[in-house]
C-alpha cells in the first residue's frame, strides 16, 4: 500500500516530534486532528465518543512515533489510529455506529441568502442522504466518508482504512451503487 509522500514541512515536524518536540507534535495535530475527529464521529456515532477516541488516538500516536515510517504522510496514519479507537469505543459500548453527515462548514455559499423553502428542502435532502448512508455497512460508510465527505485522496483513504488503492476504487464504486439503490435514484 503506497501513499503520497509527506511534504518537507511535515517531514520536518515529524522528525522533530520523534525527537520529543511537543510543539512540533502539536503543529501536526493542529493540521490533521479535525479530519481525524470527523472520521471518528462517523465511526463512533457521537461527538462525545469521537472526542474521546481522538484524544486517545493522539496519545497513542505520540507514543508510537518511533515506529512511524519516515517520509510517509502523517494524516492517514493518525486517521487510521482514530478509526481504530472509535471502533473500539463503539464496540465496547455495544452500540451500532450511526452516521452523522454535516455539510462542510467551508462550502462556498451563494451570493444571495437562500429562501426558507430552499433551506428546508436542503435539510430534508441531507437527512435523506444521511439515513441512506447510515443504512449501508460500515465498510461502505467509511469509504464514502473518506473520499466524498472528508476529501481524503485515494492514497490517504487506502492508508487510513488499511486497504489497497485499487480496493478503494472498487469499494467506493460498489458503495455508491448501493447508495444509489438505497436512494432509489439513477445518479447520486
Amino acid at each position: 500500500m503506497t501513499s503520497a509522500p509527506a511534504d518537507d514541512d511535515e517531514r520536518r515536524l515529524v522528525a522533530a516530534a520523534v525527537r520529543g518536540d511537543r510543539d512540533a507534535y502539536g503543529a501536526l495535530l493542529a493540521r490533521h486532528l479535525p479530519v481525524a475527529f470527523r472520521v471518528a464521529c462517523l465511526v463512533a456515532g457521537s461527538a462525545a465518543d469521537a472526542e474521546e477516541a481522538v484524544q486517545e488516538a493522539s496519545i497513542k500516536a505520540w507514543l508510537a512515533l518511533a515506529r512511524f515510517r519516515q517520509g510517509a504522510p502523517f494524516r492517514p496514519w493518525l486517521v487510521q489510529i482514530a478509526i481504530n479507537e472509535a471502533r473500539n469505543r463503539r464496540r465496547s459500548s455495544g452500540r451500532r455506529a450511526g452516521l452523522a453527515l454535516r455539510v462542510a462548514a467551508g462550502e462556498a455559499r451563494a451570493a444571495t441568502a437562500p429562501s426558507a423553502e430552499e433551506v428546508t428542502v436542503g435539510a430534508q435532502e441531507r437527512r435523506r442522504l444521511a439515513a441512506a448512508v447510515e443504512a449501508l455497512g460500515e465498510a461502505d460508510q467509511l469509504v464514502i466518508a473518506a473520499r466524498s465527505f472528508l476529501g481524503l485522496s485515494e492514497a490517504e483513504t487506502a492508508s487510513a482504512l488499511g486497504i489497497r488503492r485499487g480496493t478503494v476504487k472498487s469499494r467506493l464504486s460498489r458503495a455508491l451503487e448501493r447508495l444509489r439503490t438505497q436512494l432509489g435514484e439513477e445518479g447520486v
